[in-house]
């Protein structure tokens, strides 16, 4: 039976909230309801639309993923593929041979959890034994359903983020929370622990820029589907629209997009700039408890 318990604050308009069992990720305990934590953005890709072509050379990526750690980087999110507009598809052997062997490094060298950022069950399935930790599927499971079973096999958590080929809604939040109902099932029906299921409301993938703007607005909708949410705006292009400024000068506007996620109920923010972005959730999670 799902559980409740009455709190001061107003976490939810309804003054209560969902009790979310710790999730283990790794070796270590996040307790998903009453903290709030940051997942750091690790590309190894030439054409990442915000650091395309900066962290691609091992040594570098080592450096990068080290200096997010002593920033306060909960989790390294290592993705060899970029899922700007209009990239470039990259192949399964291309992907693997991008993300293994900093997985490897990074995992010989530190002890944070690791996600790897695939949707091609190969790619995490041999992510997974090189020591990555989490499963973060920007297709909800829906591109490479197997990769629900690797997930299941390996007893590890995964993000299900929504996305879909088309832009045709007839409500849009209903529908956002309808597709990640399908994820869950797909994770589920493979046999992937519902403890184990974090879910991404998608922002900037199949969605209009106004969109964008909704979903931030109504994140606490997808309180309904009883998992915890990650929250991946940082430097995207509606914060670009909105403030006319170039992705390099985005810090600010990522920071407010991280309040809001917060003070609506998000408990892992997926950023570029760790820092800033830490102290800023840890400041609105400090005010949520009042």
């Amino acid at each position: 039976m799902t559980k409740y318990r009455r709190r001061n604050t107003s976490d939810t308009p309804s003054g209560f909230f969902r009790i979310h069992k710790h999730m283990k990720i790794r070796n270590r305990d996040f307790d998903l309801d009453n903290q709030v934590y940051i997942m750091g953005i690790l590309n190894v890709t030439p054409d990442s639309f915000s650091d395309g072509g900066h962290f691609n050379a091992l040594d570098a990526a080592l450096k990068h993923a080290e200096q997010m750690i002593a920033e306060g980087a909960d989790i390294i999110d290592i993705g060899g593929e970029s899922t700007r507009p209009s990239h470039t598809p990259v192949g399964e052997a291309q992907e693997i041979d991008r993300v293994l062997p900093v997985i490897e490094a990074l995992r010989a060298r530190f002890d944070v959890p690791i996600s790897i950022d695939t949707y091609k069950a190969k790619t995490g399935e041999l992510a997974l034994e090189a020591g990555a930790d989490l499963i973060n599927d920007v297709w909800g499971f829906k591109k490479e359903p197997r990769l629900a079973e690797v997930t299941a096999a390996k007893g590890v958590p995964c993000c299900l983020m929504h996305n879909r080929t088309d832009m045709n809604y007839t409500d849009l939040m209903t529908d956002i929370c309808a597709d990640l109902q399908a994820s869950v099932d797909i994770a589920l029906k493979a046999g992937v622990k519902k403890e184990n299921i974090i879910l991404d409301p998608g922002i900037g993938f199949a969605k209009e820029v106004e969109d964008n703007f909704t979903v931030m607005n109504h994140l606490e909708k997808l309180q309904s589907l009883g998992l915890p949410l990650l929250l991946g705006a940082s430097r995207k292009r509606f914060i670009g629209l909105a403030l006319d400024l170039p992705v390099e000068e985005r810090l600010e506007g990522t920071v407010a997009a991280t309040v809001v996620g917060v003070m609506k109920g998000c408990s892992i923010i997926r950023v570029h700039d760790v820092l800033e972005n830490k102290r800023a959730a840890l400041m609105a999670k400090a005010i949520l408890r009042g």
